[in-house]
C-alpha cells in the first residue's frame, strides 16, 4: 500500500519492518490514521512521560489485553514511562453486597491482570492512576511546546491549554501506539493554524461563573472548536497559580466532556493568549456571549434521569476529573463551616472526594486531613464515572458538582453551594 506522508529514512524504515511485524504494524497504524486527518509528516513526541485513559480491567476489553500482549511479546513497550487513568474500585468507598459482587465478579475482573500488562509496558509507579496526571504531586507535568501522545480528555485539554504543550484528543489505542513509536501524525492541534481561535466567548456575569458550568455551556456551544474566552480574567487575575489552575481544570473537563474541545485560550492568563493575544482569533470568529441568565438556562437544561426525581440522595462525588491539593483544602473549610451553620457534627450524605493517590498522600502529611475526616468526608484515588457504570450504583440518587460524571453516568449535577448546603444540612 502507497503512503502521501513524507517519512523519515528512519521512520521509512520502521514501517518496512526494521524493527519487526509489531512495530511495523504499529507505524502503519498511525500513518493510516495520520492520512485520514491530513496529516502529511510525523513528528517526534517530546515529552518525557505519557498518559493512558484505559486503567480498568473490565472483561469486555479482551481485544486491548490481546493487543498489549503482542506489543509485550515482541518488546514493543512504551518508550516512555506512563501514568494511566484512576483505578475503579476502592474497598473505602460505600458500597453493599450486590454491588460488590458486580463490581467482582462481573464488571473488573480483569484488574490485577491488566495493571500487570500496564507494569510491564512502563507504567511511573504504583501511584501513577489519576486523571490528573499534570499536578506537581503526580509528577508529570508536560512542558510548553511538547508533542504528546496522550489521550484522556480532560488531561489533554489541560495541557494544550494551561500547559501550552500539543495534543490531539486520542484514543487509549493511538495514544500507546505513538508512545511506543515515539512520534505522532502532524494535524490539528499539533499545528499553528490549528490552535488559533473558532470562537470568541465573552463572559459578562456578575460573579465568578461555576467552573464545570461555564465550561459546559462553552463546550455544547463550540463543539470541538478552539475558544478564546474574554472577560475570565475579571474573576481569576492574570496568575496561574493554585487558586485558577483549580478552576480551569474543572472549566476544561466539562468543555471537552460536554463538547469535544482539546485546547481553549482564556484572554491574559494562558500562556499562548499571553503570547499572542487577540492575534489568536480567526477573522471569521463567531461570538458566544454568556452572561447570568445564559449559565441560568445551560443549568435548567440539564435533565433528571433519576427513577424517582425528588429521591434523597444517598452519596455524593466530588473530584472528577480528580480534585488538586488546593481543592481539598478550601474543601475542608468549606464542609467544617458548613457544618458549623446547620449544627451538624459529620457530613448527612455519605460523601466522597478522590485525588490522585500522590496528592493524597501529600494532603495527609497536613491537618486539613484529620479535619476532613472528622467531618465524616470519605477520601479516594477512584474513578467516580468507573464506580457509577456499575447498573447497581448507577440506579442510586448520586450528586456530584463534576458535569462530566453529569455527561456519563446517571449523577445529578448540582453547584457547589449546593452540594454543600445539601451534605452537611440536608433537609433541616
Amino acid at each position: 500500500m502507497e503512503y502521501t506522508m513524507k517519512l523519515t529514512p528512519e521512520q521509512a524504515a520502521v514501517l518496512s519492518g526494521s524493527k519487526g511485524e509489531t512495530m511495523a504494524k504499529v507505524m502503519e497504524t498511525l500513518v493510516r490514521y495520520g492520512e485520514l486527518f491530513g496529516a502529511d509528516e510525523m513528528v517526534p513526541v517530546t515529552s518525557t512521560y505519557n498518559h493512558l485513559v484505559t486503567s480498568f480491567g473490565l472483561k469486555a476489553l479482551a481485544p486491548v489485553y490481546e493487543l498489549m500482549d503482542r506489543l509485550i511479546g515482541a518488546g514493543a513497550v512504551s518508550s516512555q514511562a506512563f501514568s494511566v487513568d484512576p483505578k475503579p474500585l476502592d474497598k473505602h468507598v460505600p458500597s453493599n453486597f450486590l454491588q460488590n459482587l458486580v463490581f467482582n465478579k462481573f464488571m473488573y475482573t480483569k484488574q490485577d491482570f491488566y495493571e500487570g500488562q500496564l507494569k510491564q509496558l512502563g507504567l511511573l509507579n504504583d501511584d501513577a492512576f489519576t486523571c490528573t496526571c499534570y499536578m506537581d504531586e503526580v509528577g508529570n507535568t508536560p512542558k510548553k511546546g511538547d508533542i504528546l501522545s496522550w489521550s484522556e480528555s480532560s488531561a489533554v485539554v489541560y495541557a494544550n491549554s494551561v500547559l501550552g504543550a500539543r495534543c490531539n484528543r486520542n484514543s487509549g489505542i493511538i495514544d500507546l501506539m505513538g508512545s511506543v513509536i515515539g512520534c505522532v501524525p502532524s494535524f490539528g492541534l499539533l499545528k499553528d493554524e490549528g490552535r488559533r481561535a473558532d470562537w470568541i466567548v465573552e463572559i459578562k456575569t456578575t460573579k465568578k461563573p461555576e467552573a464545570q458550568l461555564l465550561g459546559s455551556a462553552v463546550g455544547m456551544k463550540v463543539m470541538e472548536d478552539v475558544p478564546y474566552v474574554k472577560g475570565l480574567d475579571r474573576f481569576l487575575g492574570t496568575e496561574l497559580d493554585e487558586r485558577a489552575t483549580s478552576y480551569l481544570k474543572d472549566f476544561g473537563a466539562a468543555t471537552a466532556s460536554n463538547g469535544a474541545v482539546g485546547l481553549y485560550h482564556i484572554d491574559k492568563l494562558t500562556p499562548e493568549a499571553v503570547e499572542l493575544g487577540d492575534t489568536l482569533i480567526k477573522e471569521n470568529a463567531r461570538v458566544y456571549v454568556i452572561d447570568d441568565a445564559e449559565l441560568q438556562r445551560v443549568y435548567d437544561s440539564y435533565p433528571v434521569v433519576w427513577k424517582k426525581k425528588d429521591a434523597k440522595p444517598k452519596l455524593c462525588f466530588m473530584g472528577c476529573p480528580h480534585m488538586s491539593l488546593n481543592q481539598l483544602v478550601t474543601w475542608t473549610e468549606r464542609v467544617e463551616q458548613g457544618l458549623k451553620r446547620s449544627g451538624n457534627a459529620k457530613v448527612v450524605i455519605p460523601t466522597v472526594f478522590t485525588a490522585a493517590p500522590g496528592v493524597l498522600k501529600e494532603f495527609e502529611k497536613t491537618p486539613y486531613a484529620e479535619r476532613l475526616r472528622k467531618t465524616g468526608v470519605i477520601t479516594s484515588y477512584i474513578c467516580p464515572l468507573m464506580y457509577m457504570n456499575n447498573p447497581l450504583c448507577g440506579k442510586m440518587p448520586v450528586i456530584t458538582s463534576s458535569n462530566k460524571l453529569r455527561t456519563y453516568t446517571t449523577a445529578r449535577y448540582y453547584t457547589d453551594d449546593e452540594i454543600l448546603e445539601q451534605i452537611t444540612k440536608g433537609d433541616q
